[in-house]
């Protein structure tokens, strides 16, 4: 379901793995899957905006959540197709109107430091600016109850590697929606599309990512309008620094039972607290 009935789109998923054959440490040879990596040029109004570098997932929503993200689309109603083809790596989006500084948008431009290099334009931080998220409070059993929850997905990942997951989650760790690609700034952008397709309320929501926590990753989730970060993965200054100015709950290097709070350390109730031995346990696995 969508919140525009009159969009025309298409669902072009692609393979996300396939099959090669190598040779291991012993000389064997044995199957392995390999997680696919193929362009997706974006025209938006048969204007060419950026080649993005994906799996495949899910690219209509990929490429609706990259022009949501870099401020060229503000209304999904505005929006009337969204064609994806295969065959010549291609994605047309119409809308009803091509934006007035799409040029000086376009011109500033930063490449950033994620996997395959994403793009963050130099008008991002600026629409940033007197945004207000939602303060809600987490509690730290909601954060084990959702670590355990996300232990279902990665499906690309267990099967091939080389990919990045994130996550929409609840409060109460329900995984809403899942999404892995080779970027970790196109599965956030793709999480984006979707959220901006079906008309997820995100105030009381949770991005999960399994990557580090750039600044890049930091403006997206609050361009989605959510105020809670969990990485498994670490943390950028940059990224902090934003985080901070933004009212953000960020935590990093979550797996298991531990984690480490960023920031907004006054949103998260700790009610679940391991025990003295679970940590020294930690702490030694870790050492060795």
């Amino acid at each position: 379901m969508t919140d525009n009935p009159g969009l025309v789109m298409t669902q072009a998923r692609a393979s996300l793995t396939r099959i090669a054959q190598v040779m291991d440490e012993q000389g064997d040879w044995r199957e392995q899957a390999l997680a696919c990596e193929r362009p997706l040029t974006l025209y938006l109004n048969k204007r060419e905006i950026v080649t993005l570098m994906t799996l495949g997932e899910d690219p209509e929503a990929l490429v609706l959540g990259y022009l949501r993200n870099q401020g060229l689309v503000n209304r999904l109603e505005d929006v009337l197709a969204v064609q994806v083809d295969w065959e010549v790596e291609a994605a047309a989006v119409v809308t009803s109107h091509t934006p007035d500084d799409i040029e000086a948008t376009l011109a500033k431009r930063t490449v950033t430091t994620g996997c395959g290099q994403g793009t963050v334009f130099g008008n991002q931080m600026e629409r940033l600016k007197g945004l207000q998220l939602s303060q809600w409070t987490l509690k730290q059993s909601q954060i084990y109850h959702l670590l355990d929850s996300l232990n279902q997905h990665n499906d690309t990942y267990k099967n091939a590697g080389a990919v990045h997951g994130c996550a929409i989650c609840s409060a109460e760790g329900e995984v809403l929606s899942f999404c892995e690609d080779i970027g970790r700034h196109n599965a956030v952008d793709t999480l984006a599309g979707r959220l901006w397709l079906e008309g997820i309320n995100s105030d009381d929501k949770i991005f999960y990512t399994t990557g580090r926590l750039t600044s890049e990753m930091v403006m997206k989730t609050a361009q989605m309008g959510i105020s809670a970060l969990l990485s498994r993965s670490g943390a950028t200054e940059m990224g902090l620094q934003i985080a901070n100015e933004l009212g953000i709950l960020m935590l990093a290097r979550a797996k298991g039972r531990h984690f480490l709070v960023f920031s907004g350390q006054t949103r998260l109730e700790l009610d679940a607290k391991p025990t003295p031995l679970a940590r020294s346990n930690k702490r030694r696995s870790q050492d060795e």
